[in-house]
């Protein structure tokens, strides 16, 4: 099977959405797939995986991703594919997968996270003069728009509702492939030492309750209203808690707002890693109170992993967390009365031993090989023979 793959961007440093097309990449290519990766980013090839770094040779930053959808679209009409698959929108494409979820609600939700509401109206019009804004949707529209629409394939029910609420795309056309993640296959014995390793460099004794919250929008991913529930907790529930901000986002702003909160022994910020598992050892609860995530990937890493987590329903992961069973889903991240009462829950050894337990069925249900099975699937029902499954 020949598979063309279109990412404007393939770097892991950039967020969750190009790890994951990584990680698709590589699973795809152990099934015997090979694939032609159309990208501005540079890659190594392998014997089955081309690489067509695509030059933008315009001065103008936001027209760079335009040009780079026009040379794609060129090059890919004088190839003969199996299946075009886009990740960024391009009119090519046979299965268009927003990992980021569709333009239109990544734009509305950022808007949402302004405040006051005054806040929100003026990104509302500056948005319009947004140009890299307008040329997104305009591609994205151009594309589920055309005559003989592409296949979506959506990373939970939320990108799908977005499909039906923005486009009124017709269902016969989305498939819902929900986000896998690869299993942390981390022996016992080097877990034990992660914890030991991460909480000694922090000074976090082992009884101490160790919060991690990982992102780098750390806007979009509700920062400041963990630092607002972090202050909560200890005035309001005594509750000593230690937090972790794993993430690589500048983090002056936020430091501003955590001495103003008054909160500086309870919360650090530790800039970008590459041992991600290894905090995730180290804790005892991931808290995800983001504003927009269509799938998150963190969240699916520590429900795999058996890490109790808290996330919002603006998270297309809370679809699978049974909240109180094997996670809890706040309504909002604005309710940081609700978050608090989530990690009051949580503090609780038992409970979070419970609720690790209850992840336990999760591990097959969001793995990467699941999320693949399924991709293969809809590539053999749009009449794909499947010589690589």
């Amino acid at each position: 099977m020949n598979v063309a793959l279109v990412i404007e961007w393939l770097d892991a440093w950039r967020g969750g959405a190009e790890t994951s097309t990584q990680q698709f990449i590589h699973a795809l290519i152990a099934r015997g797939v090979h694939l032609d990766v159309y990208t501005r980013s540079r890659l190594s090839p392998t014997p089955a995986m081309k690489v067509h770094t695509i030059a933008t040779p315009v001065p103008a930053r936001v027209a760079k991703t335009a040009v780079f959808v026009r040379r794609v679209d060129g090059r890919i009409r004088h190839q003969s594919y199996d299946i075009v698959h886009a990740i960024t929108p391009c009119m090519t494409a046979d299965v268009y997968q927003p990992r980021g979820g569709t333009v239109v609600e990544t734009i509305e939700r950022n808007i949402a996270l302004r405040r006051p509401q005054v806040a929100r109206h003026a990104k509302r019009l500056t948005g319009c003069l947004n140009i890299r804004q307008q040329l997104m949707q305009r591609l994205e529209r151009r594309l589920l728009t055309r005559s003989d629409p592409p296949m979506v394939a959506a990373v939970s029910n939320y990108v799908a509702r977005q499909l039906h609420d923005h486009y009124s795309y017709p269902p016969s056309r989305v498939r819902v492939v929900f986000n896998g993640v690869s299993a942390d296959d981390t022996p016992p014995e080097q877990r034990i030492r992660n914890r030991a390793e991460i909480r000694s460099m922090y000074g976090i004794a082992e009884g101490e309750l160790l919060v991690i919250l990982m992102a780098h929008n750390f806007r979009l991913k509700g920062v400041a209203r963990w630092i607002d529930t972090v202050r909560r907790l200890s005035q309001h529930h005594e509750l000593d808690v230690r937090s972790l901000v794993v993430g690589k986002e500048n983090p002056a702003r936020w430091q501003r707002l955590v001495a103003r909160a008054q909160v500086g022994s309870h919360i650090q910020f530790v800039g970008p890693t590459q041992r991600a598992a290894a905090f995730r050892h180290a804790a005892d609860i991931l808290v995800h109170p983001t504003y927009y995530d269509p799938c998150s990937r963190v969240v699916l890493e520590a429900l795999s992993g058996g890490l109790p987590c808290i996330t919002t329903s603006y998270d297309g992961a809370s679809e699978v967390i049974e909240s109180g069973k094997n996670g809890l889903v706040v309504s909002t991240p604005d309710d940081i009365d609700e978050l608090a009462r989530a990690v009051v829950t949580l503090a609780d050894p038992r409970t979070r031993e419970r609720i690790s337990r209850a992840c336990e069925p999760l591990q097959k249900r969001l793995s990467m090989t699941r999320h693949v099975d399924e991709m293969l699937a809809l590539y053999h029902d749009m009449g794909v023979a499947a010589t690589a499954v």
